[in-house]
C-alpha cells in the first residue's frame, strides 16, 4: 500500500521553507481549511483562492490547495454560504480539500517569489533587494538534495549575464510569464542598454527607494501606480537624462507570482519523500482578474 503523508505532515514541511514568522505583521498565512489528520495525495498550487481553482481541485481530486493569497487578509465574523469567500469555504470542506496559504513569507524565502521571477527573467549574482538577514545565514535544499546558502528578503537585484537594450529586456519578460491582458508595460528608452535589473513579485511600487540605491538600471514588478511611476522617472530623466535609470518594466500582478509555483510544488514533493508519496500540479487557471484590453485610439 502506498504511503501518503498527512495533511500535519504537508503543514510542517511547508512552514520550513516558508516560516511564518518571515511573514509581514499584517498577513494572514497557515492552514485555513482541513483536518490535519487527513492524509494528502494530491496537492494543486495556485495563485488565487477563486472558485475556478476550486471547481479545478474538485475536479482533480485533489486533498489540499497551496495557494500564495490569502483567503481571508482581513477579519471576518461570517462564513456563511450567503457569502462568496463562505461559500467557497463550504466547497471546500465538504470535498474534503485542505487550503494553505504562504503570501509574504513566501515572498522573501530561497526559491520563493523573487528568487522564481528572478530565474524566469535570467538574473545571475543575485541578492535580495531589501535583506532580512545577514548573507548566508540560511541553508536551504536544492530539487537535486544538495545544499546551498541563501538569503532570505523582499526582492531581488541581480545581473543579465549580457547587457541587452530594454526593448529586447521588456520582450524577454514578456514571454517569461503568463499572458495576461494587461501583457508587459514599459517606461523609458527602449534603446538604452540595461544589464542590472531588480525584481519584486506582487505590487512593489513601494520599493522605488530600494531600487535606486541598488543602482539597478531596470525594475520588473506589477501593480504600478501613475505618480509614484511618473516621479520616479522624472527624477531620473532629471539626474540622468533620458537615458537614465532606474527604467520600468510593469507586469500583472498574477503574472509576476506564478513561476514560484513550480517552485514550491517541486520543493515540498522532495522535502515530503520520507513521508510518503503526494501527485503535485501547478494551475494554469489564468486567476488575473482583468478580462480583455481595449487600444486606445490614436488622435491626430
Amino acid at each position: 500500500m502506498t504511503a501518503h503523508p498527512t495533511l500535519a505532515d504537508v503543514v510542517r514541511t511547508l512552514e520550513a521553507l516558508y516560516p511564518p514568522s518571515t511573514a509581514e505583521g499584517w498577513d494572514a498565512v497557515g492552514l485555513v481549511t482541513g483536518d490535519p489528520a487527513q492524509p494528502v495525495r494530491k496537492i494543486l498550487f495556485a495563485v488565487d483562492p477563486v472558485a475556478t481553482v476550486a471547481d479545478e481541485a474538485i475536479e482533480w481530486g485533489a486533498d489540499l490547495i497551496v495557494t500564495h493569497h490569502p483567503l481571508f487578509l482581513r477579519p471576518v465574523h461570517s462564513i456563511a454560504a450567503t457569502t462568496f469567500k463562505g461559500s467557497l469555504v463550504h466547497r471546500l470542506v465538504r470535498a474534503g480539500i485542505g487550503l494553505y496559504v504562504a503570501h509574504t513569507n513566501a515572498d522573501a524565502a530561497p526559491r520563493g517569489v523573487a528568487d522564481a521571477l528572478a530565474d524566469a527573467i535570467g538574473l545571475v549574482d543575485r541578492t535580495p533587494l531589501v535583506p532580512s538577514q545577514p548573507s548566508g545565514a540560511t541553508g536551504v535544499s536544492r530539487p537535486d538534495g544538495a545544499a546551498h546558502l541563501a538569503e532570505t528578503g523582499i526582492g531581488r537585484v541581480g545581473r543579465l549575464e549580457e547587457p541587452t537594450t530594454l526593448r529586447a529586456f521588456a520582450e524577454r519578460v514578456a514571454a517569461a510569464l503568463p499572458a495576461t491582458e494587461q501583457g508587459v508595460r514599459v517606461a523609458g528608452d527602449l534603446d538604452a542598454t540595461v544589464s542590472t535589473v531588480a525584481v519584486v513579485g506582487g505590487s512593489g511600487d513601494s520599493l522605488f527607494d530600494a531600487v535606486r540605491s541598488a543602482g539597478a538600471d531596470v525594475y520588473v514588478t506589477a501593480d504600478l501606480r501613475h505618480h509614484p511611476a511618473s516621479e520616479l522617472r522624472e527624477r531620473a530623466e532629471f539626474e540622468g537624462g533620458t537615458a537614465g535609470g532606474p527604467f520600468l518594466v510593469d507586469v500583472a500582478h498574477f503574472a509576476s507570482e506564478w513561476p514560484w509555483l513550480h517552485y514550491a510544488a517541486t520543493d515540498l514533493t522532495g522535502r515530503l519523500a520520507d513521508t510518503g508519496t503526494v501527485d503535485t500540479r501547478v494551475s494554469v487557471r489564468r486567476t488575473d482578474p482583468w478580462t480583455a484590453r481595449i487600444g486606445s485610439a490614436h488622435r491626430a
